[in-house]
């Protein structure tokens, strides 16, 4: 669909980022998957974006932020970057 970098912060044992990522992986976008639990930085930067608490699943599109997004969501981010 597009070279757009999808930023997909999750962790382990979280039903929320397991149900968005099955469509994510099937999608064919430029997924990134960071897991907050082992990248400190990664949870820094999603309390950055989340008023301070570490909710996932959060992506990140270009300068976009979204938390516990629904994948229609996220596509129509991944549109508006490409379209930037």
């Amino acid at each position: 669909m597009s070279d757009v970098e999808v930023e997909f912060y999750w962790r382990p044992g979280c039903g929320f980022c397991a149900a968005l990522r099955r469509p994510l992986m099937a999608s064919g976008l430029n997924v990134k998957e960071i897991n907050i639990w082992e990248d400190p930085g990664a949870a820094e930067r999603v309390r950055s974006v989340a008023n301070g608490n570490e909710t996932v699943p959060t992506v990140i599109i270009g300068s976009t932020a979204l938390v516990n997004p629904s994948f229609d969501e996220v596509e129509a981010a991944v549109r508006a970057e490409s379209a930037a």
